[in-house]
């Protein structure tokens, strides 16, 4: 097992009527809020008015920003960011999923020294604090709410990478499975996949950390058991509960802890997919994984039978890529390209793209011939 540092300073409160500790926490940060939304999910759920009328109660000003997309774009958070600095906020309260999430993180993280998020994703400036960060969670997917990592994307240079910092931990997340009961049967499944691919980013990392495969393989069977009961019952509370949880529990650190890294190459992957042809990101990751398998059988064979055995019950990495595939399916996440409409053509541009880009794992690294390789078995 490699050493390793347990760091987790988000304080999550979990479950029903969860947010009603909001306003008992909010006044120690400051008395102006920065609010950050999507679309109107967040008024059909409910969380919108909860989250007024908590801030009500705790003598907060409140100003909003609505707007943050899927696959969040970096304009969109330099707007967020000149409101904040023009309104003096003291706070940043994201009501949403993964997106809005990450978007609230690095909105927090520039506006006390007025950084450019782009030159921060890209390592060229270096802020070294950032606003109380509050989450009150949307969507069962990214775990964004108990780490410090976030995603941008950027049109202008063909880009969508990730960022991770100490200061962009959520301060505070509301995780209330009540806002996730009118999630799509699309979106939920597109979740359920993205809760998958984390647990499996874990996994394939480097160093032997057999306690922390324990926790993704119960995750993973989490996953399995709740699935397709729950797409065939939406507003079914009990479901929804564990699969908020299990998605907190894929990146929150415990399946990290004991390796150096996971590895991210197929997220780095899909986010091609996303940023070319706006596929939700989940979709994009039910695509490259099996792919990925494919790729890995011979380098990261034993992982894999070892994940099947697990896992599917099954003995050979071929097998274990079939139940991957079947598992996607069943949940009706697409496997293939063509099952994005993706066309030859489209193919070949999203190929040029990674090979300009140059994606890759961390662990399991990506050339131009792995590339080529990895989009064909897509």
């Amino acid at each position: 097992m490699e050493t390793f540092t347990a760091y987790n300073p988000t304080k999550l409160f979990f479950g029903k009527n969860s947010i009603s500790n909001l306003s008992k926490q909010l006044p120690k940060y400051g008395k102006k809020a920065l609010l950050v939304l999507g679309g109107k999910s967040a008024k059909l759920n409910g969380a919108y008015s909860d989250v007024l009328s908590q801030l009500e109660l705790a003598k907060i000003d409140v100003v909003e920003i609505w707007g943050i997309k899927p696959n969040p774009r970096v304009e969109d958070v330099e707007k967020a960011i000149a409101l904040g600095i023009a309104e003096k906020v003291d706070m940043i309260i994201a009501i949403g999923g993964g997106s809005v999430i990450d978007s609230a993180k690095m909105i927090a993280l520039c506006i006390p020294s007025n950084h450019q998020p782009w030159k921060v994703m890209k390592g060229k400036e270096k802020p070294t604090r950032a606003l109380p960060i509050i989450t009150v969670l949307t969507l069962a997917a990214t775990g964004s709410e108990m780490n410090p990592f976030a995603v941008l994307q950027n049109n202008a240079t063909h880009e969508k990478i990730g960022f991770g910092s100490p200061y962009t931990y959520p301060t505070i997340s509301i995780c209330d499975p009540t806002y996730t009961l009118s999630v799509s049967k699309e979106y939920t499944a597109y979740g359920l996949a993205d809760i998958v691919a984390h647990l499996l980013e874990a996994y394939f990392g480097e160093g032997n950390a057999a306690l922390s495969d324990l926790f993704v393989i119960s995750v993973l069977k989490e996953i399995s058991q709740i699935a397709e009961p729950l797409l065939n019952d939406l507003q079914n509370y009990a479901l929804r509960e564990r699969m908020m949880w299990a998605s907190t529990c894929a990146l929150n650190g415990i399946t990290f802890y004991g390796r150096k890294s996971g590895d991210w190459g197929v997220h780095d992957v899909a986010h091609h997919l996303s940023l070319l042809y706006d596929v939700p990101h989940g979709a994009s990751l039910s695509v490259v994984y099996p792919a990925w398998f494919k790729l890995q059988r011979r380098a990261s064979k034993d992982r894999i039978e070892f994940l099947g055995k697990e896992w599917f019950k099954v003995r050979t990495t071929g097998q274990t890529i079939e139940k991957l595939k079947e598992f996607f399916t069943k949940i009706q996440c697409p496997t293939q390209l063509r099952d994005l409409n993706i066309n030859e053509k489209q193919k070949e541009e999203f190929l040029m793209l990674l090979f300009k880009n140059k994606p890759s794992g961390m662990i399991h690294m990506l050339n131009k011939p792995k590339l080529r390789k990895l989009v064909e078995f897509m």
